[in-house]
């Protein structure tokens, strides 16, 4: 079979290589790859700046949004052959934390997670996977062509979760989000925010390309102005942070409604600096009962929520947010980022797919 592999922490280290088929373990499901999206996290790792290989292993099988169909599936393990799957990212560390033995491994305490496709499994980037039951996902089949969205959806609704855990410290009725960023992450969750009824507004600083377009045809407002023009008009109940860019952040901190909250799920980048006036923000925090939360990745009830939310969704919509599909033999198109791109996908049946 065909896998796109790499050196972690080796930067031009990417390479699709022919492996052996893996073999299942009892009691695991085996699965024919179809697709995997590719994310920044990726990109970071072919970069050589991210990443563990498998131990006593130079390379790691790349992919972590996931999307295959079921070959061989062992009796009472819930699935059948056939079954469109995703598989779940994160494993909890051996020991466990508290988080992780009780399923809560989105939670990991004490950092010793291991994780398919960036930290020492391998990921699902390859013809052919094996998952356990208890990790993987099954899909409503009329999202052949979308599920690997699973995964980063996933990550929203966890983030949509701890939003409405924390608004039920006390009376909790938002009316107003606004997400920042237009990016996969930031227009996932304007769509899980149209699905609670509330009134959606989206920034993101691009004019043109699709981003516009997908947000008002979910019906959302599209903002492009400052980050603290939009707050100001918008007042938001919940904000949804998805860029990680440092003046963004503050801006949602310091702006948005009483008893309002921000959920920050983009990575701000190490080193650079920003004058705050950290004073006011704390002020205004306390004073109006503020909650900032920081939320990354996802356990089996997120994927779950997300994939419940995949299947509401309208078909059309979600497969406009994949502007490219590129076939494994080309996978170095598919780190080559382009203007125009949401989410690019890469194919992994040996028919290819379409560009």
């Amino acid at each position: 079979m065909r896998a796109l592999t790499v050196r972690p922490h080796v930067r031009n280290s990417l390479e699709v290589r022919d492996l052996p088929e893996p073999v299942p373990e009892e009691g695991q499901l085996l699965v024919d790859g179809l697709a995997v999206g590719i994310c920044g996290t990726d990109r970071e790792i072919a970069e050589g700046s991210y990443g563990w290989a498998p131990p006593g292993r130079e390379r790691l099988v790349l992919g972590h949004e996931s999307l295959g169909r079921v070959r061989q599936a062992p009796p009472g393990s819930g699935f059948s052959a056939g079954d469109l799957v995703v598989g779940v990212v994160r494993r909890p560390d051996p020991l466990p934390c508290g988080a992780c033995a009780r399923g809560e491994f989105d939670m990991c305490r004490n950092g010793r997670y291991t994780e398919r496709g960036i930290k020492e499994i391998d990921g699902y980037g390859s013809q052919v996977w094996c998952v356990e039951p208890e990790y993987a996902v099954k899909l409503d089949a009329r999202l052949e062509r979308v599920g690997m969205l699973l995964e980063p959806a996933s990550v929203v609704a966890k983030a949509w979760e701890q939003v409405e855990r924390i608004g039920s410290r006390s009376w909790f009725e938002p009316e107003r989000v606004l997400v920042t960023g237009a990016g996969p992450i930031g227009t996932l969750a304007a769509l899980l925010g149209v699905q609670r009824g509330l009134e959606v507004h989206v920034l993101d600083r691009v004019t043109e390309g699709p981003k516009p377009s997908l947000i008002a045809a979910l019906g959302a407002t599209y903002h492009s102005e400052d980050a603290e023009v939009v707050m100001r008009s918008v007042a938001p109940d919940v904000v949804i942070e998805a860029t990680g860019a440092a003046e963004v952040v503050f801006e949602a901190m310091s702006g948005n409604a009483r008893y309002g909250i921000v959920c920050l799920t983009g990575v701000s980048p190490a080193g650079r600096k920003l004058n705050v006036e950290a004073g006011t923000i704390n002020r205004e925090i306390v004073l109006e009962n503020d909650a900032v939360v920081g939320s990354v990745n996802a356990n089996l009830r997120h994927y779950r929520q997300a994939a419940a939310a995949l299947s509401r969704a309208d078909l059309t919509w979600l497969e406009s947010l994949i502007t490219r599909r590129v076939p494994l033999d080309r996978a170095g198109e598919a780190f080559t980022a382009r203007d125009d791109d949401m989410k690019v996908v890469l194919t992994l049946d040996s028919a290819g797919g379409p560009t």
